[in-house]
């Protein structure tokens, strides 16, 4: 079984888990680190709708509890034709992976699309780019 395999069928067993009350709209996210472990994800919404949680952020959180810190490939599914991460997410991917990091976007049946990050965030915000003028 491969990597995007594996990554898919996680994905999609936590997009079963989401919880999307308001959209009705289920995302699942599986990151795969260069341990070889994966870590999952899915949306959680709110009544205070700003205030959810996508399913990406939920897999980098259950990452670094678990005491891991690079993102070697990162899939992210919903029952659209291919969903990417919105840019926040972007933005907290790159936080934890390499420009060429890959990235999947996936349905319930399938891999759509794989892009390298850089092609989705090909200018990220790096720590260099903060200011320790405070």
């Amino acid at each position: 079984m491969t990597n995007s395999t594996q990554l898919l069928q996680q994905a999609l067993s936590a997009q079963l888990n989401a919880y999307a009350p308001y959209s009705g709209f289920a995302v699942g996210a599986a990151i795969l680190t260069p341990s070889g472990k994966i870590f999952c994800g899915c949306n959680v919404e709110n009544a205070s709708y700003p205030c959810g949680t996508c399913a990406e952020a939920g897999a980098i959180s259950a990452m670094i509890a678990d005491g891991e810190r690079q993102i070697a490939e990162i899939l992210v599914c919903a029952d659209d034709e291919c969903l990417l991460p919105c840019g926040n997410c972007l933005q907290k991917i790159a936080e934890f992976a390499l420009p060429d990091t890959l990235v999947h976007c996936a349905n319930l049946d399938k891999i759509v699309q794989t892009y390298r990050l850089t092609e989705l965030l090909p200018h990220r915000f790096y720590l260099e780019n903060t200011t320790d003028d405070r």
